[in-house]
């Protein structure tokens, strides 16, 4: 890495640390905001993922804010365990990725403070609502369409994203056995023949290519593409090291040939391909207004994805790619929508343009940030070393 580049991650990192001190204290009870003009609500999922960032960020007046935020979520917390969509309100409930989130990011907390007992009824509370999530009354969780951060696309069933976030925090808690008994189940095949055979879990390994289906249920399935899924099953050994590497290099060959064909402008993956096209069995009418093809969801370009792809690749022994990905994060984390801004942290980019599309100075896209730098500058990934380890 050149000079001048270290250069430019070394104020991007401290720029980063601005953004997430000026989104520490929103206009909903003190809260953090989720962006620093367009989001003042304290969405759970945004606020759980820059727990990766803030614990590494050294920052007391952060790490203090996040103790907050996860003492409001265990007072707000259903009867059953359900963690709500809103900090602050116990009523916006249905999403299915927020208590997986809270159990995440106690486990961080908790490893970050040395506190093991953190939180310890509420995070019990949560651990039992998601067994209760197993419709086989197994191990993997199932979920709604459109009840994760993917609030405009449909993941059904058994969706990867969730259930590496599962795993993760089975590992982080110490609970082996039952993560292994979900590695297990997500590493059985997803079913392709339409007949589900006797005795047979479907699971979320796709037969033809390297990485973990989008989703699966039954007979169904979808083998598009998810990078923070697969991202979080390198990051968190769910993937071995050798199947690590053939997901890094069949997300590179593909990303090299979409440039080709115009698909992708960037540097970086989209979140998520390919992308659905109208007249696709999984195209949905309400896409057309919201999740276009290289748009928001349907293979937007997300930094704080793209974070956690750099972690992945550090997790995969790949230092000197998590490198080249850290310089282009960095580029792209420059682009902003107000251009007194020396670095936006925005939201989404339009893959095919490399235009920003979300608001600027989002807090997840700034810990995110601070994360995968830190990643690359230890060739470590924190909190998370030592699941893959054992």
């Amino acid at each position: 890495m050149q000079k001048t580049e270290r250069d430019e991650i070394e104020k991007a990192t401290k720029v980063a640390i601005e953004v997430l001190l000026h989104n520490a204290h929103g206009p909903f009870n003190g809260l953090p905001r989720t962006a620093g003009w367009g989001y003042p609500e304290p969405y759970t999922r945004d606020l759980m993922f820059s727990i990766f960032g803030i614990a590494v960020s050294g920052n007391a007046e952060l790490i203090e804010s996040i103790r907050i935020v996860l003492e409001t979520l265990a007072e707000n917390q259903t009867e059953h365990g359900h963690i709500p969509s809103l900090v602050h309100d116990n009523d916006d409930r249905g999403a299915s990725d927020t208590t997986p989130l809270f159990i995440l990011g106690a486990a961080i907390y908790r490893k970050l403070t040395h506190q093991p007992d953190f939180l310890e009824i509420a995070v019990n509370k949560a651990l039992v609502w998601m067994e209760y999530q197993s419709p086989a009354d197994k191990y993997m969780v199932a979920q709604q369409p459109t009840s994760d951060w993917r609030d405009e696309q449909w993941v059904i069933g058994y969706g990867l994203f969730v259930n590496t976030v599962v795993y993760s925090y089975l590992k982080m808690l110490g609970d082996d056995e039952r993560a292994e008994d979900i590695s297990h189940e997500m590493k059985q095949f997803t079913i392709d023949d339409g007949y589900m055979p006797h005795h047979i879990h479907e699971g979320l390994m796709v037969r033809s290519k390297p990485y973990f289906a989008f989703w699966s249920y039954k007979v169904f399935c979808s083998d598009r593409f998810d990078l923070l899924g697969n991202s979080l099953a390198i990051l968190s050994g769910l993937a071995s090291l050798s199947r690590a590497e053939e997901i890094v290099d069949w997300i590179e060959n593909n990303c090299n040939a979409m440039k080709k064909n115009g698909d992708l402008a960037v540097g970086l993956p989209p979140n998520f391909f390919p992308y659905v096209l109208p007249g696709d069995l999984d195209w949905h009418p309400r896409y057309a207004q919201f999740n276009l093809p290289g748009n928001y969801h349907n293979g937007g370009v997300w930094p704080f994805i793209c974070g956690l792809y750099v972690a992945a690749l550090v997790a995969a022994k790949r230092y000197e790619l998590a490198e080249q990905k850290l310089v282009e994060l960095t580029r792209l984390n420059k682009l902003s929508k107000d251009p007194e801004l020396e670095f936006g942290f925005n939201e989404w980019i339009k893959a095919q343009t490399g235009v920003i599309m979300g608001v600027d100075w989002q807090t997840w896209s700034a810990a995110m940030y601070l994360y995968a730098a830190k990643c690359v500058e230890l060739r470590k990934t924190p909190f998370f070393e030592e699941m893959r380890s054992s």
